[in-house]
C-alpha cells in the first residue's frame, strides 16, 4: 500500500486514505471497538457483504455522470481488486463486491487519480446526490440543475456537520417537473423552477422508503438557487442535534419531522442561520465543466436486422433539447456489466459523442450528446456489447437490488425473479416493450433498495413459515405506487404475500386483469378504481402454502434449498475499553477543529468542537450506564444529572455553554474561543472519569 503515500497530489485525500489503512490496522489489532470500526469504513464507502471475509465497494459518482477516463478506472479497479464485474445502483452509484478490506486503501487510491470517490458513499451521511439522468438535455427542463447537484455534492463532502449523524440523508435533483429525480421520496428533493427569471427549486422535505414509506412535505414552493446550500447545512445540523440515536429503526429523518412537526423543525431550521457562516451561496455555473461532443462524420454501416433497429430506436432513444443531437439509453439487465464491455464503451462515447454517460436511477446507462445521423453507427457498434435490447425505461425494464446475491440484508432472491419476470413481459406480454407508463421493482427486503414500494407492481422479498416449520421464500406483493410529477406520488399497498415461486402467476393476473378491464387508463389510476381489496380477491388464492411442492423451497436464480440467513455478522474478538476510546475521539475531534481553524474555515472548527463536547459529554453518561437517544438528549442530561448535581463544575450549565453555536455567528473570535471551551470541558470530564476509576 506504498503508492497512494506520495503519488496522491490531493493531500486531504492521501490523509483520508492513510487514515483508513491505519484504522483498519488498529482494528485488525484489537485497539478499535467494533461498532465504530463499521461506521468508519462504511463513511468510506466499504460494507460488508453477505460472504464472509469479503467487502462490497461503493464507488459515489454524484448524479451518474461518469467520464469516460473515470469509467476506464473503475473497470481496472474492478478488474485488479474485484471480480470485474460493475453493479449499478438505484442511486446511481457503481459497486464492486468480493473486495478484501486490506485492499481498500490503495483500491480508493487508484480511484482518486481520477477524481472518483468511495467517501460517504454509505454509513450515517450525505449519502450519493441523485439527479435525473437527462439533466442537461431534458427537453423539458427550465435549466440544466447537474451543476447544483454538483456544488452541493462537494460542499457537504467531509463537512463536520454530517459526519456522524444517526441515519444517513438522500438528496435528489430533478430537471424538470416530471420529477423523474422522485423528489417526494427523499429527505431533501429539489425540483428545478424559474420564478420571475430567477432559477430556484421547490424543495420537498422529510420523505423516505424503507419499512415505513413516507411521502416528503412540501417546505418551499421556491427557493432561490443560492439558498439551498444554507438550507441544507440548516437541515442537516437540526437533524444531526435531534434525530434518534439509539432505534435505529427511527432514526431518518422523515421520524424526527412526524414526532415534532413541519412548522416545529422549519423554526428548528431558521434559528440555526445565524450559526451558518454563509447565508447565500451561489452555484458556480459558469465554470461547471458541461461535456462537448465531438465533431465528427458518421461512419457507413448496414443495419441487418431493420425491424429490430426500429424497435430500438422507438423504446431507447430519447429526444434531446439541443438540436442535431439524442441520448441513447441502454438497458443493463439489473444493472450489472463486466468491464470489458465498459471500456469498449468508454472509448466509444469518447471518440463519437461527448466523452461521458449518465447512470440512472433504474439501473440503467444513458448517452447524451449523439449526432441523429450516428445512431445506425451506434446501433452496430453497441450490439457488439450485447447493449441494444429494447424497453429502456418502459415496463419490461425492472429495478432490483442484489438481495441475497450479496447483501446481508437479503432475505429473498430479487434478481432471479427479476429477470424470470423480464423473461415473462418478453415472450408473453411483447407489447409492454414499448410501455413507459408500467413501473416493476423489486427488494430483497423491507428496505427497499430496489425501490418497491414506490413502483406501480412492487416485490418484496420475504419468508413463509409452513405449520411443519419449514421456511420457503416468499414475495409480498405491493401495488398502486406511482410517480404524479412535481413532487407528488402514491405509494403501493401492501396486497398479498406469496410463495416466491408464484410470483410470475402472480404478475400474469395482474396484467391479463390491466389488459381486459383497464379501457387505456395508466395502471396507477386503474388500481385507485378497482382499490386494494379487488386485487387482493384476484391474488389471494395464491397465497395458500397447504399444497407447496418441493420446487417452492428453492429460491430463484439457485438449485439449492432456501436457507433463512440474514445479518452475518462481524466480529472484533477483544473487549475494547469505551469510554477510554470516546475521550481519544475527543481528541481527535479538538485536533480537527484546531486544524480547520488553521486554514480559516471557521464554521468547520465550531461544529468539531461542539461534536468533541457531545462526544465527552456521552462518555461520562455512559459511565453511569446511562444511555440516550439523541445529541439534544445527551446535553439535557448531563447538566441534570452531573452539573446540576454539582458532581462536575463547569461555571454555567452545560446547554449554555455548549449551545452557543446556535447563538454567535463562526467568527474567528468565537471560534478561538468555543475551541477552548471544548478542550476545557474534556479536561473536566477525564479529570471526573479518573475520580471515578480510583473510587
Amino acid at each position: 500500500m506504498q503508492s497512494f503515500r506520495t503519488e496522491l497530489e490531493n493531500p486531504v485525500v492521501q490523509k483520508d486514505i492513510l487514515d483508513l489503512a491505519n484504522k483498519i490496522e488498529l482494528f485488525q489489532n484489537g485497539k478499535i471497538d467494533e461498532e465504530k470500526f463499521r461506521s468508519l469504513r462504511l463513511a468510506r464507502g466499504i460494507y460488508g457483504q453477505r460472504q464472509e471475509g469479503v467487502q462490497m465497494i461503493r464507488i459515489k459518482l454524484p448524479y451518474g455522470k461518469v467520464l469516460s477516463h473515470q469509467l476506464r478506472r473503475i473497470s481496472e479497479v474492478s478488474d485488479e481488486y474485484s471480480r470485474s464485474r460493475l453493479h449499478i445502483t438505484t442511486r446511481q452509484d457503481i459497486q464492486i463486491h468480493y473486495v478484501d478490506i486490506n485492499r481498500t486503501p490503495e483500491l480508493w487510491a487508484e480511484l482518486e487519480r481520477d477524481d472518483v470517490t468511495i467517501r460517504e458513499a454509505c454509513g450515517n451521511t450525505v449519502r450519493n446526490v441523485t439527479a435525473s439522468e437527462t439533466a442537461g438535455i431534458d427537453i423539458n427542463e427550465p435549466f440544466d440543475v447537474s451543476p447544483y447537484a454538483d456544488g452541493i455534492f462537494k460542499f457537504f463532502l467531509r463537512n463536520s456537520v454530517c459526519q456522524e449523524m444517526g441515519r444517513k440523508f438522500k438528496v435528489s435533483f430533478s430537471a424538470s417537473d416530471e420529477d423523474t429525480g422522485l423528489s417526494y421520496m427523499h429527505d431533501l428533493g429539489f425540483i428545478s423552477k424559474i420564478e420571475n427569471g430567477i432559477k430556484g427549486f421547490k424543495v420537498m422535505l422529510g420523505g423516505g422508503l424503507g419499512s415505513q414509506p413516507r411521502h416528503a412535505d412540501l417546505f418551499y414552493e421556491f427557493l432561490p438557487s443560492d439558498k439551498i446550500i444554507p438550507l441544507m447545512e440548516g437541515v442537516l445540523r437540526v437533524f444531526d442535534r435531534y434525530g434518534e440515536r439509539k432505534s435505529r429503526a427511527k432514526a431518518r429523518l422523515k421520524f424526527l419531522i412526524k414526532d415534532i412537526g413541519l412548522e416545529a423543525f422549519k423554526q428548528l431550521v431558521e434559528e440555526e442561520q445565524n450559526a451558518i457562516e454563509f447565508k447565500t451561496v451561489a452555484i458556480d455555473t459558469a465554470n461547471y465543466t458541461v461535456s462537448k461532443p465531438v465533431s465528427i462524420t458518421a461512419p457507413t454501416v448496414a443495419i441487418k436486422n431493420t425491424e429490430a433497429y426500429n424497435l430500438w430506436k422507438s423504446t431507447n432513444v430519447i429526444p434531446q433539447k439541443q438540436d442535431g443531437f439524442v441520448a441513447i439509453g441502454i438497458k443493463v439487465l439489473l444493472g450489472d456489466f463486466y468491464t470489458d464491455k465498459a471500456r469498449l464503451l468508454a472509448d466509444l462515447v469518447e471518440q463519437y459523442a461527448a466523452g461521458e454517460v449518465r447512470l440512472s436511477l433504474r439501473q440503467n446507462i444513458l448517452i447524451p450528446f449523439v449526432k441523429e445521423d450516428l445512431l445506425p453507427f451506434f446501433y452496430v457498434e453497441l450490439e457488439k456489447l450485447g447493449f441494444v435490447e429494447a424497453g429502456y425505461n418502459k415496463a419490461v425494464d425492472i429495478t432490483a437490488c442484489p438481495g441475497t446475491d450479496t447483501c446481508n440484508l437479503g432475505i429473498a432472491s430479487s434478481t432471479g425473479i427479476a429477470e424470470e419476470l423480464e423473461r415473462v413481459i418478453k415472450t408473453e406480454y411483447p407489447q409492454y416493450l414499448e410501455n413507459s407508463d408500467l413501473i416493476i421493482k423489486i427488494s430483497g427486503c423491507m428496505n427497499a433498495c430496489g425501490q418497491h414500494n414506490m413502483a406501480n407492481i412492487g416485490f418484496q422479498g420475504m419468508s413463509i413459515r409452513t405449520k411443519d416449520k419449514l421456511v420457503a421464500p416468499a414475495l409480498q406483493v405491493l401495488l398502486g405506487g406511482g410517480n404524479l410529477g412535481n413532487g407528488n406520488a402514491y405509494f403501493a399497498d401492501k396486497v398479498v404475500k406469496i410463495p416466491s415461486r408464484r410470483g410470475p402467476e402472480a404478475l400474469r393476473r395482474i396484467l391479463n386483469d390491466f389488459e381486459a378491464n383497464a379501457k387505456g387508463k395508466q395502471f396507477v389510476d386503474y388500481y385507485k378504481e378497482q382499490g386494494e381489496k379487488y386485487f387482493y380477491h384476484l391474488l389471494t388464492d395464491l397465497s395458500d402454502i397447504e399444497n407447496l411442492t418441493q420446487e417452492d423451497f428453492i429460491d430463484w436464480g439457485t438449485e439449492e434449498q432456501y436457507v433463512k440467513a440474514i445479518g452475518i455478522g462481524e466480529c472484533a474478538g477483544v473487549v475494547i475499553d469505551l469510554i477510554a476510546t470516546l475521550f481519544l475521539e475527543s481528541d481527535e475531534k479538538i485536533e480537527e477543529a484546531n486544524q480547520a481553524f488553521t486554514n480559516k474555515v471557521y464554521s468547520s472548527a465550531i461544529y468539531e468542537a461542539y461534536r468533541s463536547m457531545v462526544n465527552s459529554a456521552k462518555a461520562i453518561l455512559l459511565s453511569e450506564n446511562i444511555s440516550t437517544n439523541t445529541q439534544a438528549g445527551i446535553i439535557s442530561q448531563f447538566d441534570e444529572l452531573f452539573v446540576e448535581s454539582k458532581k462536575i463544575e463547569l461555571g454555567t450549565s452545560f446547554s449554555d455553554l455548549i449551545y452557543q453555536i446556535k447563538v454567535f455567528p463562526p467568527t474567528e473570535d468565537f471560534a478561538n474561543n468555543y475551541i477552548n471551551a471544548a478542550q476545557q470541558f474534556l479536561k473536566s470530564v477525564r479529570a471526573f472519569r479518573e475520580e471515578q476509576i480510583v473510587a
